[in-house]
C-alpha cells in the first residue's frame, strides 16, 4: 500500500488500518510504504504507472487526487490512469479566529471584512492545500478580501494562529479542534455539509450565510488502483474496505480522528472524485493559481 504522505497523518493512519485488515482477510502480507513529497504526487505517480495486478494499492486524498490536476503545470500522471475503488473517511476542515479579534461566527467575520477590507490575514498549511482553497472559496463566494499567509504544514500554521500572528486560521479539524475546545481559538464553523460529531455545537459554513449555501469541503481519504486493474479485483477490494469500516474497533478509531466512514461503490467514488476535481479546478482557475511539482 503506497501512502503518498509522511507517517503519522490521516493518510498514513488509514493506510495502516487497511493494511492490517487486508493481511487478516486475505492471509498475505500487506506492507505500507510512505512515499511522500511534492504534495503527494510522487507516490501517486508511482501507482499510476503500475501494471494493475492488484498488488499495489494507493491511499489517496484531495491533494494528489483532485487538486493536483489543476494546480500543477508539470504533473506526471493523469486522472484516467487511476481507478477509484472507494472512499474510506471524510473529515471536516475548520475555520477559527484568534480571540483578540472578537470574531465568534462566520456572520461576524463577514461583517468585519465588509467594514475593514484587507485588515485581516488568514493562514493555512500551504498554498494549494485543501485549507487554503477552503479560504479562497469562502472569499470568492462572499466577494471579500483577506491576505493569505501560507505555512509549511499544519503545525506552524496553528502556532501562528495561537500566537495571533494571523487572525483567521483555515485548518483540518485536527490539530485545531482541541485548541477551540480549550478556548484558545474561537471556532467559527466546520466546512462539511453536516455538523461534526466531534464538535456538534459548531455550525457548518453553509448554514452561516445565504451565499455559502452550497459550500462543502472535506478532507477525504480513499483507495485507488491502477486503471488496468481487472474489475473482480476492484470489487473484492471494495468489499474489504466496507468490511473494515463496519468493524467496531475501526469505527472507534475513525471517530477519534473526528471522521465519518464513507464507503461507496467504485462508480460512486469515481463520481465523487470527478465532482471534487471540477470544484477545485474552478476555485484554482478563479484564484489564478499555478505551481510546479518540485
Amino acid at each position: 500500500l503506497i501512502v503518498p504522505a509522511a507517517a503519522g497523518g490521516s493518510t498514513d493512519v488509514m493506510g495502516r488500518l487497511l493494511a492490517a485488515h487486508l493481511q487478516t482477510a486475505w492471509g498475505q502480507s500487506a506492507i505500507v510504504e510512505n512515499r511522500s513529497g511534492a504534495g503527494g504526487t510522487i507516490g501517486t505517480a508511482e501507482v499510476a504507472r503500475n501494471k494493475g495486478d492488484g498488488h499495489t494499492i494507493l491511499i489517496g486524498n484531495p491533494g494528489p487526487n483532485a487538486i493536483a490536476y489543476s494546480i500543477f503545470k508539470n504533473l506526471t500522471y493523469q486522472k484516467d490512469q487511476l481507478q477509484p475503488v472507494s472512499n474510506m473517511i471524510r473529515i471536516p476542515n475548520i475555520v477559527s479566529a484568534h480571540p483578540s479579534t472578537g470574531i465568534k461566527s462566520i456572520p461576524e467575520l463577514i461583517a468585519y471584512l465588509k467594514a475593514n477590507p484587507d485588515k485581516l490575514t488568514y493562514g493555512s498549511s500551504g498554498t494549494g492545500q485543501s485549507p487554503h482553497l477552503t479560504g479562497a472559496w469562502f472569499l470568492q463566494l462572499t466577494g471579500l478580501k483577506m491576505t493569505h499567509v501560507p505555512f509549511r504544514g499544519a503545525g506552524p500554521a496553528l502556532q501562528a494562529g495561537l500566537a495571533g500572528d494571523i487572525q483567521i486560521l483555515f485548518d483540518n479539524l485536527y490539530p485545531s479542534l482541541p485548541q477551540v475546545l480549550d478556548g484558545k481559538l474561537n471556532g467559527l464553523c466546520v466546512t462539511t455539509a453536516e455538523r461534526s460529531d466531534a464538535a456538534p455545537k459548531l455550525p457548518t459554513m453553509r448554514e452561516s450565510a445565504p451565499e455559502l449555501a452550497k459550500f462543502e469541503v472535506s478532507s477525504w481519504f480513499g483507495v485507488f488502483l491502477p486503471k488496468a486493474t481487472p474489475a473482480p479485483i476492484v470489487d473484492e477490494l471494495n468489499r474489504q474496505i466496507k468490511a473494515m469500516l463496519e468493524r467496531d474497533d475501526v469505527r472507534k478509531n475513525i471517530a477519534g480522528m473526528g471522521a465519518r466512514p464513507d464507503h461507496g461503490t467504485p462508480q460512486q467514488f469515481t463520481d465523487f472524485v470527478d465532482a471534487e476535481t471540477r470544484k477545485f479546478a474552478a476555485i484554482i482557475e478563479k484564484e489564478g493559481l499555478q505551481m510546479e511539482v518540485k
